[in-house]
Formats: C-alpha cells, sequence, structure tokens
C-alpha cells in the first residue's frame, strides 16, 4: 500500500532561517567567554546539536571542566547573547517562504520541529509566521533533543499523522539523523555544513521551486 502525504515537519535553524549565523556568532563568543577559541571543526560538530548536547561538545571540545554551574552559566550567556542577536531581522533561507506557503495551501499539516529551545524559537515564529504551523516541538519539550527522534515522535503525535506519513526538511545530519530515526522520509538542503548520503535521503541545493510532487516523491524515497 502506497503511503499518504499527510504533513510536512520542517527545521528551523538553518533549514527556514538563515540563524546558524546568529548562532555562530553566539557561540563563539561563549567560547572566548570560557577562555578559548573555537575551531571550524568543533563548530561544525555544535550544528543541529540540542542546547545540553551542544553546550557538552564544547566544553569538552575546548578541555574546560564541564560542572553543573558552568554549564548552566553557559547556557545562560548564549541564550541572552541569542535573543539579542534574534531581535534583529532575521533572514530566511532561499524559497523557503514559497515552500511554507505550498504547504499551507494544500491542506497539508504542518510542524515546525527544533533542537532550539522554546524561549529562543518564539523569536523564529515571529520571523517565520505562526499561521504556516499547526503545531511546534522545541528541543527543551521532550525528553532528548535530535539526533534522538523524540522531537520528530512528538509533533506527529500532536498531528494526529503517522511518522511514516511525514517529510521532515532538515540541513543538518543530526536532524536528518532525528527524522529518520522517528521513521520520516527527509529532505536534505544542506546550509552550512555537509551531510552524508544515505538511503532515504532526498538532496536538494535549495528549497526553491519546491512542488507538492517533490514531497511526495521524498516520502515514496523514504520508504
Amino acid at each position: 500500500m502506497t503511503a499518504r502525504l499527510a504533513a510536512v515537519l520542517w527545521d528551523m535553524d538553518g533549514t527556514l532561517l538563515d540563524s546558524e549565523k546568529l548562532w555562530d556568532i553566539g557561540v563563539r563568543e561563549l567560547a572566548v567567554e570560557l577562555g578559548g577559541v573555537m575551531s571550524d571543526e568543533l563548530r561544525h560538530a555544535l550544528i543541529g546539536a540540542s542546547g545540553p548536547n551542544a553546550l557538552r561538545l564544547l566544553f569538552t571540545g575546548l578541555g574546560v571542566e564541564p560542572t553543573a554551574e558552568a554549564i548552566l552559566a553557559a547556557g545562560r550567556f548564549l541564550e541572552v547573547r541569542v535573543i539579542e542577536l534574534m531581535t534583529g531581522p532575521i533572514p530566511w533561507r532561499p524559497g523557503a517562504k514559497d515552500a511554507l506557503s505550498l504547504v499551507r495551501t494544500s491542506g497539508l499539516s504542518s510542524a515546525l520541529v527544533t533542537n532550539t529551545k522554546r524561549s529562543l524559537t518564539e523569536f523564529g515564529l515571529d520571523a517565520l509566521g505562526r499561521d504556516y504551523f499547526d503545531v511546534s516541538v522545541c528541543g527543551d519539550e521532550v525528553p532528548e533533543g535530535k539526533p534522538e527522534p523524540d522531537v520528530y515522535l512528538r509533533a506527529a503525535e500532536l498531528l494526529g499523522v503517522d511518522p511514516k506519513e511525514c517529510v521532515a526538511v532538515e540541513d543538518s545530519p543530526t536532524g536528518a539523523m532525528a527524522a529518520q530515526a522517528a521513521g520520516c522520509a527527509v529532505i536534505v538542503v544542506p546550509c552550512e555544513i555537509a551531510v552524508p548520503p544515505a538511503p532515504g535521503r532526498v538532496f536538494r541545493e535549495s528549497l526553491t521551486g519546491l512542488s507538492l510532487s517533490d514531497l511526495k516523491h521524498a516520502l515514496h524515497a523514504g520508504i
């Protein structure tokens, strides 16, 4: 039996919004605050990671002891700095607005599924427009963030659909792994870092020109 396409589940940072560049400023400033300098390799390892995982990776990469107090202080520093950066205009990724409009007018369900914590995601929703999404799920609202499947499973649950009827749109290896672990098909539009090919992943250079046929093709490629 051929699966029907029921919903599209969108990652936010680097997929719909070109906000990874804002996070880049914040985490590099945090690295200096912690007495280190972030290498590009370490920065790339953080892309797509949930907040707690990203901080653990950062401390380990800088050789800083990850005490509970230090992790808490670093999280506060990063949240305050990223909020400052997100209060200005946040640029869209190419084709993202038209892709969201396509899904909304098609009658498909739509969810924002991000590792970013709720307090920061609200700024992204303000930039994107809340009417594009039926639900949103954030990394601090599930037991484990990406690359675990929890955010995607929760989004499908809230929409009342089977994850196997969903296409996820992602830009990072971490996000693609999470979506596939949940049983979703995946369209990958790389942004800051390369994403390795894998069975069931459909790659695009951008969201420009995305069609319903493209989404249905991705769904069947993921089966």
